[in-house]
């Protein structure tokens, strides 16, 4: 199988494989699809997430919310991961690159660029993702995408 070099949630991977779980995630991001996104993520206290806008998320019950906020809300938010590398383990993997995309609410559209990194783990069944962090390293990208959103 070719190695894939940018992930949009369109590609096709082994089933079962760290990148097929990599590519659920961006179809179920980019898609807004909310049902997606819960099976990718490990239904778990211990799932957590740390982003320039949500803080640190402990759980699916918070991590959801902010899935929930994206996907209802006014804005239209695409990304794309890439040059990164799968670090694999037994029954995890840690993916860690970059995503590019954009953030559209009405006339305003911002670029987006976040270093990210993606922790998933082995449920006996599938890879679900137990971690995230992303980080805008550009501070006045950073300001005017939380002024953006926060409107």
């Amino acid at each position: 199988m070719k190695s894939l070099n940018i992930i949009t949630g369109t590609e096709q991977a082994l089933e079962g494989s760290p990148e097929a779980a990599l590519i659920e995630f961006y179809r179920a991001f980019n898609g807004s699809d909310f049902t997606l996104m819960q099976q990718n993520w490990l239904p778990s206290p211990g799932a957590s997430m740390s982003n320039p806008l949500g803080g640190i998320k402990r759980g699916w019950e918070e991590i959801r919310s902010v899935y929930r906020s994206i996907f209802e809300g006014p804005a239209e938010v695409y990304v794309e991961y890439y040059d990164f590398q799968l670090f694999r383990g037994e029954r995890f993997f840690q993916a860690v690159g970059r995503e590019r995309g954009f953030f559209r609410l009405g006339k305003k559209e911002l670029p987006l660029r976040i270093r990210t990194s993606r922790s998933y783990v082995w449920d006996g069944e599938r890879y679900r993702q137990l971690h995230h962090h992303g980080s805008i390293e550009d501070a006045q990208l950073l300001q005017a995408y939380q002024d953006a959103v926060r409107g």
